[in-house]
C-alpha cells in the first residue's frame, strides 16, 4: 500500500478533532487560572490617587465653607475680643488654633507673590486680611477646614500630605483659573474661603470662591 497513514481522509478528521479538543482544553485551563477582580480591587491594585480624591472631595469642601462662612465684619470684633472663643464658635480645631470659614468683599490694595492684601469695610484696620490667588497655594487649610478628613483615613503621612496639595491644585483648577494672570490691585473682590486663626490679626485666606465685582 503506497499511501501513508496520514493521507487517509479519516485520519485527517481525527487529527482535526484532536487539535480542537486540545485548544478547548487549553482555554479551559486558562479560565481556571484567571481571577476576576472587582472595581474596588482594581483601584486598590492601581493605588491611591490624591488627584482623584481631590476632584471628588473639593465640591463638598466648597459647599461646607460657603454654607458656614461668617461675614468678616461680624467675625472681626469677636476675634479681637476673644480669638479662642470666636474660633470655637465659627470654626473647627486644627492643631494650633482653629480654621474658620469667612466671607467678605474687599479692595485688593497690594500684591506679593500672588497673595493680595484686602481692604475690607467694617473690619478694624489692625486686622490684616490677605487672600491666596496662586500660582502657589500654601498650607492644608482646605484639607482641614471641615474637620472630616483625618490622618487615619489614609495609609500613611505621605498620602495625607499629598491630599492637601491635591486639594489646593483642584481649587486652582476650579476656582482660580478664570482670574489667573490678571492684575487685581484696585479691584473689588468677593471672597469666600477659610483661614487658620493662629494670629487673630493676620488672616491668610484660601478661597473656595472668588469673583471680581468691580
Amino acid at each position: 500500500m503506497s499511501a501513508t497513514l496520514n493521507s487517509v481522509p479519516g485520519n485527517k478528521r481525527i487529527r482535526a478533532y484532536v487539535a480542537a479538543a486540545f485548544a478547548l482544553a487549553l482555554v479551559a485551563l486558562m479560565a481556571l487560572d484567571t481571577k476576576v477582580i472587582s472595581l474596588t480591587e482594581l483601584e486598590s491594585a492601581v493605588g491611591f490617587s490624591p488627584q482623584q480624591f481631590a476632584q471628588e472631595t473639593f465640591p463638598e469642601i466648597q459647599a461646607y465653607v460657603e454654607n458656614n462662612a461668617v461675614n468678616a465684619s461680624v467675625l472681626a470684633p469677636e476675634v479681637l475680643q476673644d480669638a479662642g472663643a470666636a474660633g470655637e464658635k465659627y470654626g473647627v480645631a486644627a492643631g494650633i488654633g482653629h480654621i474658620v470659614p469667612v466671607s467678605l468683599s474687599g479692595v485688593a490694595v497690594e500684591s506679593r507673590g500672588g497673595v493680595y492684601t484686602l481692604e475690607v469695610a467694617d473690619v478694624p484696620s489692625d486686622i490684616v486680611i490677605r487672600v491666596q490667588t496662586g500660582p502657589a497655594i500654601n498650607g492644608t487649610t482646605l484639607r482641614d477646614t471641615t474637620g472630616n478628613i483625618q490622618f487615619g483615613d489614609f495609609t500613611n503621612q505621605i498620602e495625607y500630605q499629598d491630599v492637601g496639595a491635591a486639594l489646593n491644585d483642584e481649587m486652582k483648577r476650579q476656582v482660580l483659573a478664570d482670574i489667573s494672570g490678571q492684575e487685581l490691585t484696585g479691584k473689588t473682590l468677593e471672597v469666600v474661603g477659610s483661614f487658620t486663626m493662629i494670629n487673630p490679626k493676620n488672616w491668610l485666606i484660601t478661597p473656595v470662591s472668588i469673583a471680581i465685582i468691580e
